[in-house]
């Protein structure tokens, strides 16, 4: 496994574990009042200005689409109710614990092996014990409404168009040995679960990056080479002289969709390229989707700066779970 990676896929924990207390803020002054600077892990708290929780609904076809388990109840309740209410400071949101799964799957069988992965996944979801993050993102509940309906669990994604895709990419390049065919892998595992092409399309994209980086291309050229499809430094040049939260809410959403969210992330991580703990921070405070936004910012900062062991140490995920990242932590 190559340690350059290696430090994408942990600046791809990081950020989103910064960013999960303030995960979809999108009233930033609210955002700034009740955390101020989100420089450092916290835990979230309650109430969140912007939770549509109250008014969001998944009743499983049967017992197999059950991956609400005791956070059911918070569907459809009160206003306010926090998207990852019972998550510790440092901890991952749902789509980063399945990225560590999805490392040592991969780390451990030494190939990545899309039958494997959904043995791994499903299990995962169907077991009540396996996490207590209370949002799950449409992909993971349409997955399942597929699969309980008997549809061939490899064909059970949906044309989900969020920035949620990419969220296991940097994990899966990280454990890929070297000669594996990372292109085809990376399309056909984010394929199982989102089948929308800008979503695919990205996600190679992603991966093209982070292997030019490794090659030894520097992080802004590799941006202007392999991403001019989606992003313009010409236009970022000129962004960069105003505020953030200017440019991530008022010229590209702060939003999941990935049309915008992923230029956004490319933005910062252009504009923050040598500084990986102002890139993720600055990635936090302006709110939106910064957890699956911040996969990207950190993954492309880690692999240009490399992470400070502050941020994995205090990855609650990663010291709950310690044996899913041994191989990770002995090489850094």
């Amino acid at each position: 496994m190559s340690i350059f990676l290696q430090q994408a896929y942990l600046g791809s924990l990081a950020a989103d574990a910064l960013a999960m207390p303030v995960h979809w803020y999108y009233d930033r002054e609210a955002l700034r009042e009740e955390y101020g600077v989100v420089d450092h892990y916290m835990a979230p708290d309650t109430p969140h200005p912007d939770s549509i929780l109250w008014r969001s609904q998944y009743s499983p076809v049967n017992e197999r689409g059950e991956i609400l388990h005791e956070q059911a109840q918070y569907w459809g309740a009160e206003r306010g109710i926090h998207y990852h209410q019972f998550l510790k400071a440092g901890e991952n949101t749902i789509n980063l614990q399945l990225a560590t799964l999805l490392h040592r799957q991969v780390a451990t069988t030494g190939h990545y092996d899309p039958g494997l992965w959904l043995d791994i996944y499903i299990q995962f979801m169907l077991n009540p014990g396996s996490h207590n993050d209370t949002y799950l993102e449409e992909y993971h509940r349409g997955f399942f409404t597929n699969y309980s309906n008997g549809k061939n669990r490899r064909k059970c994604g949906i044309k989900d168009e969020h920035i949620g895709g990419l969220a296991q990419v940097p994990a899966l390049l990280a454990a890929l040995p070297e000669d594996a065919d990372w292109r085809t892998a990376v399309k056909e595992h984010v394929a199982l679960t989102h089948r929308h092409s800008n979503v695919l399309r990205a996600a190679d994209c992603l991966a093209r990056l982070l292997k030019a980086m490794e090659n030894g291309v520097p992080m802004r050229e590799a941006i202007a080479k392999a991403a001019g499809d989606w992003f313009s430094t010409a236009k970022a040049q000129r962004w960069s002289i105003r505020p953030d939260d200017v440019i991530i809410g008022r010229v590209l959403s702060p939003a999941c969709y990935i049309a915008e969210a992923f230029p956004a992330a490319l933005y910062l991580a252009w504009k923050y390229h040598d500084d990986f703990d102002a890139g993720i921070t600055a990635n936090a405070q302006v709110g939106g989707d910064n957890c699956h936004r911040g996969v990207i910012v950190g993954a492309l900062l880690g692999a240009n700066n490399g992470v400070n062991p502050k941020w994995v140490d205090g990855l609650y995920s990663l010291s709950k779970n310690a044996d899913r990242i041994s191989e990770t932590r002995s090489e850094v």
